[in-house]
């Protein structure tokens, strides 16, 4: 157990789950994107669907989609920050079976007409789980930071990024892979202790294989 499962996130409230957990899938799915939001439509199951307003969670998934901390006085004002940075949005609830009860899925399209589809649920204490990009199952946590890699599934992919890390002095402290069919698009997860330096994820854009790359540094 560490410091912060002991006392909490430093948040704006009311609630860690719903607002602080909260901010952080807004924002993890903000980086995923990896372009400036225009558009927003965020589905929300279980208590998040039945508290949304009044714990603020419409205000906090918003937050963390412009790429606000769980800290940051803004978090109240999100909704019209949104619309003056363009962004439009829109919140819908509906049951998503088998999910945990405070998921959102969240379809981002971006200022270059890119979209991606994140799921991910507030688990407690202001921790978070993202379990799917894309329809594709992954597990990022953003406790630390995370490399989110969409590649083609062919040989030698996974050990050209995996190698690559090692050579630049990065320790893999977790790895996964998801694909849906053999020989179509992944998608790998690592978690890697320490910094992750700029240049290392530039060059790792320039490696076969690899349709984006995107850091989630921990928040």
């Amino acid at each position: 157990m560490n410091l912060f499962d002991m006392i909490g996130p430093v948040m704006i409230g009311p609630s860690s789950s719903h607002t602080a957990g909260a901010v952080r899938l807004g924002y993890a799915a903000g980086k995923i994107l990896g372009e400036p939001p225009v558009r927003a439509v965020i589905r929300l199951s279980g208590s998040f669907a039945q508290t949304y307003r009044g714990h603020g969670t419409d205000k906090a998934l918003l937050a963390g989609i412009l790429g606000f901390a769980p800290d940051d006085v803004r978090i109240r004002d999100s909704l019209s920050l949104a619309e003056q940075k363009g962004l439009r949005y829109e919140f819908h609830c509906e049951d998503l079976p088998g999910a945990h009860p405070n998921t959102a899925r969240i379809t981002l399209t971006g200022s270059a007409g890119k979209e991606v589809t994140v799921q991910g649920a507030s688990v407690g204490g202001g921790n978070i789980l993202v379990s799917e990009i894309n329809g594709m199952a992954v597990h990022v946590t953003g406790q630390s930071n995370t490399l989110v890699v969409l590649h083609r599934d062919k040989p030698g992919t996974i050990a050209a990024v995996t190698n690559f890390v090692a050579y630049s002095s990065v320790n893999i402290g977790n790895f996964r892979l998801s694909r849906p069919q053999k020989g179509g698009e992944a998608v790998m997860t690592i978690e890697v202790d320490g910094d992750v330096p700029e240049a290392l994820v530039e060059n790792l854009k320039i490696l076969p294989n690899i349709i984006q790359i995107v850091l989630i540094r921990a928040v």
